[in-house]
């Protein structure tokens, strides 16, 4: 496996450690005249044998700003003379290292800055951050003073007013050690769910979607929210807020129009001009919440735009093993965007003025362009089209896709992470099952043979992988996210590997990862590499917290083995993070989804055998993937002694199906069509 990225070309000898990494981010800057280290505790060993405080440097290959950083100090000869006499220069893939990123992010958030990256972190030798910031300019302007300065002041501040290091570093990892604390046990349920879910409503433009303001980012996890929201009050408008959002992000130019796939978030509040890199995580939790709007709405945009997404994913992003890449870069010839913008001129060579000119009509496509004097392609204003409108506009857009294909393509980050691939593994099984498209959850499988396999020591998984080698241990999130994996595999297939090997999984979770404080889960293993702290957080991030994918995978687990101490443990997390996150619920709403599964999800079991029984079981997929578990159960013995269905799966004879919420289930239920009214009626 290659990376599509292409380093700098700068060839001077210098003390750079990087070519030997794996990460694109890394390999990116292996030709910097820079001294880079990547992180080891050797890098942290020189810092302190020559009594030198440390650079660190977090970003990410998709990173525009990194991009620009990099070629404005990393590459320059004059500013990496100052960084190498004066610093260890240590570079960190963010996506590789997340534990790191949070750490020193975290300090940066108490020092009183936004954060973001690129981050810049100034360490003591032992690795105890004392000041930093984001974005340096590589000449001073806007009162901001050029990088090559900020470096040699923050050098003489540490080797002459050692005292006010020692001050920062001391508040900065107190600030860090701090744990979080509730008080007693929080008493949030369906009704405080419903109205917090009416607060975060109220936060949403009613015009474009999306959280009011500019920029724009998806917010999976509060459309998510506010959809379970519209689930258990039956209030449309909480649906309409969603499918708004998901709407207008579908026609805007976040979403490529012609190869799939939605790009990180929209610069602007209409959903138009989009930071324009593609992560795979943000693709997956999207095509979850299109898949979840397919099913209530059945309009045929969402459908649309969940299979064009899966296509993107098969195309540009599948690795040569079946799993799935990190990301694609925003720049391409040193360029944001310059991969996906059209001017009218290279439309009409392409398409021919006729159909230039219809298509433009339908892809905001203009003289002045919406973007930089040239065209995002997007459908915000579009006129009403017909069958006919779309079939002819397929046709056109695929003969942009081929000309697009001849341009100089953005940068892969093709290394495989665990976490990201666990929640796109999990959406391919949700939607094939919603959509009918088995081949999707082939896909799924695929990825999860290739890290149960290629990824995996002795039960326990890694966090990277690319060409060969693997990043170990892995982190909570790896595990949280292949657990869900397995067990939508397990209940998409009724195969019971699946189940096994997310037990496998959930045991070196609880064995490595457990922190008693808060009944939740440390971000890094027990075992782990040593850093300044051990990272704790329990709040979201671009993806869902750890915690809270680990509390939803509890509720299934419990589902799904028949054994209670998973209820028990699910119980204790809710009592000790809630706790936490009653002081900030906007940042803890992927957690507050797991409540509603764990207040509200349906155990549907399935008993008998043949095709009478695949039929209830083809219902019982049917309803919301966020709203039920599926357990087959051909005979009452399949169940543990303890399940609430036992006993009435022995009074039926044939075949049949109960729905169970908490410990009550329903009659059975023998037509399939029924299914869905009853978990409705038990969920009330």
């Amino acid at each position: 496996m290659s990376s599509a990225i292409t380093p700098a070309t700068n060839t001077n000898r210098h003390s750079n450690r990087l070519a030997g990494e794996t990460s694109p981010y890394l390999l990116q800057h292996q030709h910097n005249p820079v001294d880079w280290w990547p992180w080891s505790p050797a890098a942290l060993a020189e810092a302190q044998r020559t009594n030198r405080p440390i650079l660190l440097s977090v970003g990410y290959a998709a990173c525009h700003w990194c991009h620009v950083m990099a070629h404005e100090s990393f590459e320059d000869e004059a500013t990496a003379a100052v960084m190498n006499e004066l610093f260890v220069n240590i570079k960190v893939d963010r996506e590789e290292r997340p534990d790191i990123d949070q750490i020193y992010m975290q300090a940066l958030h108490h020092l009183g800055e936004q954060g973001g990256w690129p981050l810049t972190m100034f360490l003591t030798p032992k690795g105890e951050p004392f000041w930093g910031g984001t974005y340096f300019p590589n000449v001073s302007r806007y009162g901001r003073p050029a990088f090559a300065d900020v470096l040699r002041e923050v050098s003489r501040i540490f080797h002459q007013e050692p005292q006010k290091i020692a001050q920062n570093r001391a508040g900065l990892l107190a600030a860090l050690a701090e744990r979080a604390h509730g008080g007693a046990r929080p008493a949030i349920g369906l009704r405080e769910l419903t109205s917090f879910a009416g607060q975060l409503g109220n936060a949403f433009d009613g015009v474009n979607g999306g959280l009011r303001g500019a920029p724009k980012f998806p917010q999976p996890a509060m459309l998510e929210f506010l959809w379970r929201a519209g689930r258990r009050s039956g209030d449309a408008q909480f649906f309409a807020t969603m499918e708004l959002t998901l709407d207008r992000m579908s026609e805007g130019g976040i979403y490529d129009h012609l190869g799939g796939g939605f790009s990180r978030y929209s610069v602007d509040d209409r959903w138009l001009v989009p930071h324009f890199e593609k992560m795979l995580y943000d693709n997956a939790q999207l095509l979850d919440l299109l898949t979840l709007a397919w099913q209530r709405t059945r309009k045929p945009l969402f459908r649309q735009r969940a299979a064009e997404t899966v296509q993107w994913l098969a195309r540009e992003m599948t690795t040569a093993e079946g799993a799935f890449s990190a990301s694609l870069d925003a720049d391409s010839e040193g360029e944001e965007g310059k991969f996906y913008v059209w001017s009218p001129d290279e439309i009409d060579r392409v398409l021919g003025a006729e159909d230039a000119a219809y298509f433009a009509r339908f892809y905001d496509v203009t003289p002045e362009g919406n973007f930089e004097g040239h065209t995002i392609l997007n459908r915000l204003k579009a006129p009403e089209r017909t069958e006919a409108d779309e079939q002819k506009l397929t046709a056109l857009r695929a003969k942009l896709l081929q000309a697009r294909a001849a341009r100089v393509r953005p940068g892969l980050d093709d290394k495989v992470l665990a976490d990201w691939n666990g929640l796109m593994i999990a959406a391919l099984v949700n939607a094939g099952i919603a959509f009918g498209e088995p081949p999707w959850i082939t896909m799924a499988k695929r990825a999860f043979a290739f890290i149960a396999a290629s990824m995996t020591r002795d039960d326990r998984l890694g966090h990277s992988w690319r060409d060969g080698r693997l990043l170990f241990p892995g982190l909570a999130s790896d595990f949280a996210a292949m657990v869900r994996a397995a067990l939508a595999l397990h209940e998409a297939t009724g195969e019971g590997d699946y189940l096994a090997q997310g037990l496998r999984w959930q045991d070196v979770l609880e064995r490595h990862y457990a922190d008693p404080a808060t009944g939740g889960y440390f971000l890094t293993a027990d075992d782990a590499e040593g850093l300044v702290v051990r990272p704790h957080s329990t709040a979201d991030d671009a993806i869902p917290n750890h915690n809270a994918v680990a509390a939803a995978n509890l509720v299934r687990l419990a589902a799904a083995s028949g054994d209670d101490k998973f209820r028990t443990r699910v119980d204790r997390l809710f009592d000790g993070v809630l706790a936490i996150a009653e002081k900030n619920l906007f940042a803890h709403v992927a957690l507050l989804n797991a409540l509603d599964l764990r207040l509200r999800g349906a155990e549907i079991v399935v008993t008998g055998a043949g095709e009478a029984a695949q039929k209830l079981t083809d219902a019982a997929l049917a309803v919301p993937f966020t709203d039920r578990m599926v357990l087959r159960a051909p005979s009452a013995d399949m169940l543990p002694n303890h399940h609430p269905a036992r006993e009435k799966i022995k009074a039926v004879s044939g075949t049949a199906a109960f729905v169970c919420v908490g410990e009550t289930c329903s009659l059975p239920v023998t037509a399939p069509d029924e299914i869905r009214t009853a978990v409705e009626s038990m969920q009330t």
